[in-house]
């Protein structure tokens, strides 16, 4: 999948989209290039972190107020989920995750663009799901532009411990991702993939003598 950062160049006074009448915060959902500098854009952003304070502040005997602050941060939180402190977001409402889901310790986020979880999946600790990308170019670098591609985590998927999962990636229904991987392109459904950038050394389709090696906890 190709990202903004392969075509963004410099226009009239930097702005990589002169004379586009959006604001800022349209442009970042729109998955266009903005600058973060932006009032509703801070307050989304400062609401989300005094929201993360809060959910990661709690004990492990406060189950019941973690799950409530977890709904009130997350775009949707599905049925017997649960995410492990510390959870790190840009603003959490962009995060949808599904049923039956586990987060270990130590989650990254940032959903500048939306990350989408499916129902089934576990999710090992220090995971980093990062949507932000930023121009090639460094002088637009230099001025703050930025933009966004989605993630999507479908059903039953496994990443294991410190797995990286970069922008615009899809990972299929079902796939393993060996811990410390870095995952640069889409994974297809039902395959074990391990590597930086990760790649798909077998599928889950054919026999194998033993069951796959923990690694996610």
């Amino acid at each position: 999948m190709s990202h903004p950062e392969a075509t963004a160049t410099t226009t009239d006074a930097g702005d990589p989209l002169a004379g586009d009448p959006r604001s800022m915060a349209q442009r970042m959902r729109d998955g266009d290039w903005y600058r973060a500098d932006d009032p509703e854009i801070a307050e989304a952003a400062s609401l989300g972190m005094e929201l993360a304070d809060a959910f990661n502040a709690t004990t492990a005997r406060q189950g019941t107020l973690r799950d409530h602050l977890l709904r009130r941060l997350l775009g949707a939180v599905g049925d017997g989920t649960a995410v492990r402190p510390p959870l790190h977001v840009d603003y959490g409402s962009n995060v949808r995750i599904g049923a039956r889901c586990f987060a270990n310790f130590g989650l990254t986020a940032l959903d500048v663009a939306a990350i989408t979880i499916g129902d089934d999946v576990q999710i090992g600790p220090h995971v980093q799901l990062l949507t932000p990308t930023h121009p090639l170019d460094p002088d637009l670098r230099r001025a703050g532009w930025e933009a966004a591609a989605p993630i999507t985590v479908e059903d039953g998927v496994w990443l294991g411990g410190g797995v990286v999962v970069c922008p615009g990636v899809t990972i299929g229904r079902d796939t393993v991702v060996g811990a410390g991987s870095v995952v640069t392109k889409d994974l297809p459904p039902r395959v074990v993939a391990v590597g930086s950038p990760a790649r798909v050394v077998r599928s889950l389709d054919e026999p194998t003598a033993g069951p796959v090696t923990e690694q996610a906890r």
